[in-house]
This record gives structure tokens, sequence and C-alpha cells, in this order.
């Protein structure tokens, strides 16, 4: 696999039209940040190590936020360095979602706030909110002294740092320095407080340039729809390849529309999803609506390792989107999420090669076969779209 590829004195700026760039900033909301450096982080033990590399230069703050974070070995290497800032004096702050973190046993937290790190969890069972349950942090965010971050699409546990015997789970992160860094932060304290946490002062250091990669933050809140919106808005416009990698590819029908339009029309449209999935009825449910992408055209690959994770995707070759949303309608309306888009030829062709270099590792699903598989998997198939109709219907 190819490593991670960094951009920012040498990036390529993207020739986005004024009209696109409208768009971008009506569907994220706030202005583009200029004046990155950012770096491509693929798998497990490439972003955790640079993670920790993060945690361990921290002068001032440590911001962990994430959806999964396990007691497990991987888990305790990262309570361990956070732990070690904060007896430093470092402010650590950790949020991690309730249910995403469930089988985390109660005693890895208590050690943790020992240590005096602040740990919230966000969004338990509430009595009196009953239905803020079903509002999930389903976002991964690092940031440090306001001025690094990570985003992308990992979790903190063993499955994506792999083992002697297994491999990681494949997947795909951004590590970013600059003054997008603040505007990351600024997020988190948004999800902190939203989760009751206690309020903290920003850090004064002012946004310092370092690099020429433009990025804008995705910041989903449920119901704004905005990473939905943005996928809708790049079918749309883009004019020569669209790569997208889907862990959870169960698309609202709008946007499978969307994707038949652009390679009937001659995009190179290619959607690489995983072949096992730990989520089988909505693999399942996802692969019911392949014959239509493959009819209008849509190259279609299944991931044949453990588990194919990532949420990107690659545009002509200027724009990259790498971050938590899944491409279903849970995701994109009922869930915090957390995505970037960046403006950078350098990245977003890191990214496609990438994806073209997954492919090596992938079996593309031809019409003709698909058309002869087995009644049990179809039937598999029904089962996984009547489970997941409901949360489907609301984008129909």
């Amino acid at each position: 696999m190819k490593r991670g590829t960094e951009a920012g004195q040498r990036a390529r700026y993207p020739a986005l039209s004024r009209p696109i760039r409208r768009g971008l900033h009506r569907i994220t909301e706030v202005p583009a940040s200029t004046g990155n450096r950012a770096r491509l982080l693929i798998d497990g033990p490439e972003t955790f190590e640079a993670m920790l590399a993060q945690i361990e230069a921290a002068q001032h703050r440590v911001h962990l936020e994430n959806y999964i974070f396990r007691g497990d070995s991987i888990g305790r290497r990262f309570a361990e360095a956070l732990a070690e800032r904060a007896n430093d004096g470092v402010e650590v702050r950790v949020i991690y979602d309730w249910i995403g973190s469930l089988s985390t046993p109660r005693a890895f937290w208590r050690e943790l706030r020992r240590t005096g790190v602040e740990v919230l969890p966000f969004a338990p069972p509430s009595p009196h909110r009953p239905l803020t349950i079903l509002r999930r942090d389903h976002r991964k965010l690092l940031v440090t002294d306001s001025r690094f971050a990570v985003v992308g699409g990992l979790c903190i546990g063993d499955e994506w740092s792999g083992t002697e015997s297994t491999a990681p789970w494949r997947d795909t992160a951004i590590e970013v320095e600059g003054p997008v860094a603040k505007q990351l932060d600024k997020t988190f304290y948004t999800l902190w407080r939203r989760g009751g946490g206690a309020p903290y002062d920003p850090l004064p250091n002012e946004p310092f340039e370092v690099g020429d990669v433009v990025i804008r933050i995705i910041d989903g809140p449920p119901f704004h729809a905005r990473a939905y919106r943005l996928y809708q808005l790049i079918t749309a416009l883009a004019e020569e390849t669209l790569f997208i990698t889907g862990a959870y590819p169960l698309l609202p029908t709008p946007l499978r529309s969307a994707l038949a339009a652009a390679a009937r029309m001659g995009v190179d449209v290619r959607l690489l999803a995983p072949g096992r999935s730990d989520l089988a009825l909505l693999n399942h449910a996802a692969r019911a609506h392949y014959t239509r992408l493959l009819r209008a055209g849509v190259r279609i690959y299944e991931w044949k390792g453990p588990m194919l994770h990532a949420k990107t995707l690659s545009v002509d070759g200027k724009l990259a989107i790498i971050g938590s949303s899944n491409l279903n309608p849970y995701s994109f309306l009922s869930t915090y999420e957390l995505d970037l888009v960046l403006e950078d030829q350098v990245i977003a062709s890191a990214l496609e090669y990438q994806f073209l270099d997954d492919l090596e590792s992938a079996r593309e699903i031809e019409l003709e076969e698909w058309k002869r598989r087995p009644l049990s998997q179809r039937i598999r198939e029904r089962v996984g779209t009547l489970v997941h109709w409901l949360p489907h219907r609301l984008f129909n």
C-alpha cells in the first residue's frame, strides 16, 4: 500500500470555479481555511503512530473524540499517553460515544479520570430525554494545542491496529497542521458542551499559516445533512473521475440516481465497498441496489481483506473528502459526523492512487455475473433491505 503523502508548500491549487466554491461554502456554512499542511494516513498503524506523536508533543491541550474507544491493547496505549500528558500539567479531554464504547469497562474510564484526564460519555441513556439515545457521536477527531489535528474513519481499537496473524481494518485519515486545527478545536468544544462538559476558554494562540492547502470542515449535526448535500453537489459536478470508498454504502435513492446519471454521461464512477462487514445486514441491504448502478455503468468492487472501514472520495484529481460519514441515511441524517474537504491536487491525486491500489485487493462485480447470484444471497439482500427500510425511506 502507498504510504502517507504530504501536501503543503508544494500543493497545486485545483482549478475550481467560483460557482463550485460558492456551493461548497453554502453547504459547509463556514469559510474555507487556507494556509494549511496535510498528510494522508493509511490504516491504523500509521495513523495511530501519528496521533500518539501529536499527543506526546502537546504542550497545552489534547482533545480526543471518538465513537469507539476500546480498553484493549491500543486503547491502553492511548490511555497511557493521555495520562502522561495530564500528569505533566497538559489539559486533556476525551469524548467517547456511550453506545459505541459500551463494551469498554467502567474501570478503564475510572483509571483514566484518576490520572487527571477529563472524560465525557456522549449521550448516555436519560429518562428525561429518551430520544437522545438515537443521536450518536460518530466523529473521529484529535486536536493538540489548536495547531495539529487528525480526522478520519478510524476508531481506537485493536481491529484497526491489527495483530501478528490479522491484518488491520482498511481505513484512511488525514493529519493537518495550521489554521484549520483551530476551527476543528471549536467543533470539539461544541460537542463537549452539547454532551454536558464544563466550559473552558480557548487557547490564545493565533492561527498561523504553514502551507497552502485549502480545507473545508463538514461538521455534520443531525438533520443538517451537510455531507449528503455535499455528495450530491460533487456527484453532479464531477467531470472525469469519481472514486468512492464506503464502509456501509446503503446509498439513499437520490444519491444512487446521481451516481448513475454521472456514469451514463461518461464520468468514471467507481465504488469500493466491503466484501465482508461487521454489519452484515446493512451490507446485504446495500448490495440489493447494485444492479441499477451496474446497468448505468458504475463500476463496483468489493474488498477482499478483513474489513473495509474507510470513508473517502476523490473527484477529478482536484478534491478529496476524508472523514467519518458513511454513505447511508442514518449517518447522513441522524448522527454527529466530521469530514474534511481538501482542495488540493497533491492530496486528491494521492487518494486517487491509493484507491486504485486498493482495487488490487478487491474483486470487481460484473453485471452478468451479478444477475446469476444465488437465491440465498438475494433473500439476504431482501431481509437486509426490510430491516433498514425505515431510515432508507426518510430519503425517498
